[in-house]
């Protein structure tokens, strides 16, 4: 090995330390990747950082809790979803909720999961929205300008989903009629994790 491609060496441990070393100091560990994704034969946008603040990026943290590995917990109040793992941490996502009057709690289980999901807008939604002068369709497939986005977790028989947004500066926001809203990015990593019957709490 040339002398050039041992220092090389020397400066690729020395930045694996540092990152290593603030990781266990800070008890949390960015495994977030927001940029251009294809999927399905849709090209999803990349995610401005220096826009998405820190605390709403991809990252294990140290999370105590009774519950077992693969439990959904969904922070409303600080916008974050926890997907409780092993050895006291979790992988924490962060979320849009529901606007006010739409917020809901609850413990249920995810029954179903779709990718590229088409959206059918509940009755009282389309009614509320024509109120307003807004028609909504009966019915959109899937695709990029879905509401749901690239992925959706069902939970239970009830109206409202774990699903993915391609409106990610609504993230950190109450904004939804009552479902979670993730980046789409971050849909496609909770997707890949999460197991239909797995336990959702929302508080």
């Amino acid at each position: 090995m040339t002398i050039l491609g041992m220092m090389k060496g020397m400066r690729v441990a020395a930045v694996v330390a540092v990152g290593v070393a603030l990781a266990g100091c800070t008890g949390t560990m960015f495994t977030s990747n927001y940029s251009s994704v294809r999927d399905a034969g849709y090209t999803l946008p990349s995610v401005p950082l220096d826009k998405l603040p820190s605390k709403y990026q991809r990252q294990v943290v140290k999370y105590a809790t009774g519950e077992k590995p693969g439990t959904i917990i969904v922070d409303t109040g600080e916008k974050h979803l926890y997907l409780v793992m092993a050895d006291g941490k979790a992988m924490r996502y962060g979320i849009g909720v529901g606007r006010e009057g739409f917020t809901w709690s609850g413990t249920n289980r995810i029954t179903r999961k779709a990718e590229w999901p088409g959206w059918t807008p509940p009755p009282q939604m389309i009614r509320r929205e024509a109120a307003r002068g807004v028609k909504l369709p009966a019915f959109m497939p899937g695709g990029l300008r879905n509401p749901l986005g690239a992925r959706a977790l069902y939970i239970g028989s009830t109206i409202y989903r774990i699903h993915g947004s391609p409106e990610w500066n609504s993230i950190g926001r109450n904004v939804s009629s009552g479902c979670i809203r993730m980046i789409n990015q971050d849909i496609i990593d909770l997707y890949n994790r999460a197991e239909v019957g797995a336990k959702v709490i929302v508080k």
